[in-house]
């Protein structure tokens, strides 16, 4: 693929991406400004690219996946667990709209930094350096949580931060046996829904 529209017409054409809001926003946000140019001529092929210090920037088919697992609506607030490049974000961004809210927290000031610098455009996105898997209290409630790290369990400040009716995303396991899990909070309980996902998340520092 040789620009974003034929990036997501591929997602398309392979079933992943089956959601018009999600496909809409994946559209609106261009892949290339969120990769490092030294691998920016990959920037419309659907795999994972290397960021600064280690980190990733996700594979379009896992950012398609999760956003659309989250089922998001306008004017929604959402709290991103790993900025990493700014591109979940920014497609949240898109998702919610200009009346809803998009925190983001990244654990690594560099990181935070060039995504902060990628994402001014984006006038409902915050970031904010510090430890993911606290989440953000003071904020809290969130009616979405999308966590970009893999945990060994659901961490239980992101459940209390979890509004009621809401919905959280989450890699859960190590290394190659990692599985997305689907949290929802209904009616004051827990229900946990293994998406049978196979994916490779960097660990959630705790």
């Amino acid at each position: 693929m040789r620009t974003n529209d034929g990036l997501i017409d591929y997602l398309k054409h392979t079933g992943v991406l089956y959601d018009g809001m999600v496909e809409q926003a994946m559209r609106r946000v261009d892949r290339l400004a969120f990769i490092d140019p030294i691998y920016q001529n990959q920037a419309y092929e659907d795999r994972a690219l290397p960021t600064a210090l280690g980190q990733t920037i996700s594979a379009p088919h896992m950012v398609a996946i999760m956003s659309q697992h989250l089922a998001i609506s306008q004017g929604m607030k959402i709290l991103e667990i790993g900025a990493g490049s700014g591109y979940q974000a920014a497609v949240l961004s898109e998702l919610v709209g200009p009346a809803g809210e998009v925190h983001t927290i990244e654990r690594i000031p560099a990181l935070a930094s060039t995504a902060e610098k990628r994402l001014i455009v984006y006038s409902n996105v915050r970031i904010h350096i510090g430890n993911g898997a606290q989440g953000l209290k003071p904020l809290a409630p969130f009616d979405r949580i999308l966590v970009t790290a893999a945990a060994h369990s659901v961490p239980q400040a992101l459940l209390d931060q979890l509004a009621e009716g809401g919905r959280m995303i989450i890699p859960i396991g190590h290394g190659a046996a990692q599985r997305l899990i689907l949290v929802e909070k209904i009616a004051g309980s827990v229900r946990k829904t293994d998406l049978a996902c196979p994916c490779i998340f960097v660990p959630l520092v705790g």
